[in-house]
């Protein structure tokens, strides 16, 4: 294989006998974000932070194990391979050895920088293998010459040169090439998406507009697909973080015949999914019953998960009897479900969260002090300017102690960290009154 830059051509040769040498196949991935540093989930569970910290590397070797097993031409990258401005030279060690695999393989690779590794050192400093191309902050494409015959293959890239990039970065590509397949690498919110936020917006009908075969997008972790005159795919992440980026994960590996023919298929990667549990209570009485549907809900989780690891976040809500000792003895309960996860296998607890209600027919009267005491943290407490200037100089004296990369926890914004307080607030009563309602001389008797 000879390798040529910009505008000059790769000649591939020695194409497997067995693949169709009339498609370009190539993998594309992005936000791998590796070795990015976890914040909440580090303080639960260090046992479970080690395996999903270690995770976003084994999705990485998972995404060059594919490339090598489907023998594709290419790897594409479509920024934030790196998490931000990581001083490890780990990173740097394990990331050249893994596509130093690929150019063993006679497979190329193909990097633009994101918004989270624009300024990396590694992206600086490392050296890579001759057969990888990392895009810089100005666009411009590599040639790929096929065979006799075949249609050659553009590859146009275009890097973040800074961490923010508030204009569309499409004007700066180059013009489709006649008679070729045209590939664009691009990181972009698009037109945005919930928790992400807005960079090099553009549009999917601009993308089609480019004449491009196939677009090859970053930045939303998750994964979707718009076809038409260019078939533009967002992949979504290889491997979720927290319980924020939950579901299945993957890459995906696209052919492109000569004839502009785009066929896709998504192939998952993630060594750990993240997943919503949730379960309804409404109804039960029993501690028992109430393990039985954990139980049964976190087997129906794990079947359904592709992962070989399953983290769950498990939701309980609706009316019960068992609300107040759900609450009180929410320690006996995470218990529990750990237990029943490590009886199914492959399975972890990252949170419980409990919003179920006392029956109403079972609610204290209005002359039970507890029914006073939470009628009075509701209308009086809660909604007080002097409780919430107190609560804001509490959080911010903790906040203030934390590490710098534990100090959003409490949120990113002043609306989102007052509301995150009023929730932790308004769960701490809830406990408060759990308690209170089994203790001796409530008036209640435990459930």
């Amino acid at each position: 294989m000879l390798w040529l830059d910009a505008s000059t051509a790769w000649t591939a040769s020695n194409t497997p006998e067995d693949i169709s040498i009339t498609a370009f196949r190539f993998i594309h991935t992005a936000d791998i974000h590796l070795d990015s540093p976890l914040k909440s989930l580090a303080l639960r569970n260090p046992e479970l932070a080690d395996l999903v910290s270690g995770a976003t590397r084994l999705a990485f070797s998972g995404i060059i194990d594919l490339c090598i097993s489907e023998r594709v031409d290419a790897l594409l990258i479509a920024g934030d391979l790196y998490d931000g401005d990581q001083t490890s030279m780990k990173t740097a060690r394990f990331l050249a050895g893994e596509l130093g695999r690929l150019a063993k393989a006679g497979i190329r690779t193909f990097i633009i920088r994101g918004n989270h590794d624009a300024l990396s050192r590694i992206s600086r400093e490392l050296v890579l293998p001759d057969q990888v191309k990392l895009f810089g902050g100005r666009a411009e494409h590599v040639l790929i010459e096929r065979g006799p015959g075949e249609k050659p293959v553009a590859i146009h890239g275009l890097s973040f040169a800074h961490p923010t990039a508030p204009d569309s970065l499409l004007p700066k590509y180059a013009q489709a090439i006649p008679d070729t397949i045209n590939i664009g690498i691009m990181h972009t919110s698009l037109g945005g998406a919930p928790g992400h936020d807005s960079y090099a917006p553009c549009s999917p009908a601009e993308l089609q507009s480019t004449g491009y075969d196939y677009w090859a997008l970053g930045h939303i972790h998750k994964r979707s697909v718009t076809n038409g005159s260019s078939t533009i795919v967002m992949p979504g992440m290889p491997q979720g973080r927290d319980i924020n980026e939950d579901g299945p994960k993957s890459a995906t590996l696209a052919s492109i015949g000569d004839d502009g023919t785009v066929s896709l298929e998504e192939k998952p990667t993630a060594l750990a999914e993240f997943a919503r549990v949730s379960i309804d209570a409404g109804g039960l009485t029993e501690w028992s019953d109430l393990v039985h549907a954990l139980s049964d809900a976190l087997k129906q989780a794990r079947t359904h998960s592709t992962a070989p690891e399953l983290v769950a976040r498990i939701g309980f809500s609706g009316e019960t009897p068992l609300a107040w000792r759900m609450r009180r003895d929410a320690d006996l309960l995470m218990a529990e479900a750990e237990e029943r996860a490590a009886q199914i296998g492959a399975t972890w607890i990252e949170k419980l969260e409990i919003s179920c209600t006392p029956p109403t027919r079972n609610r204290a009267s209005a002359t039970d002090p507890l029914h006073e005491i939470k009628a009075l943290i509701d209308a009086e407490i809660l909604n007080s300017g002097a409780y919430e200037a107190a609560l804001a100089q509490l959080a911010d004296t903790l906040q203030g102690q934390l590490p710098s990369d534990l100090r959003d926890l409490f949120g990113t914004d002043e609306s989102a960290t007052k509301d995150r307080r009023m929730q932790l607030a308004r769960q701490g009563a809830e406990d408060v009154l759990a308690r209170l309602q089994s203790s001796p001389g409530s008036g209640s008797e435990p459930s």
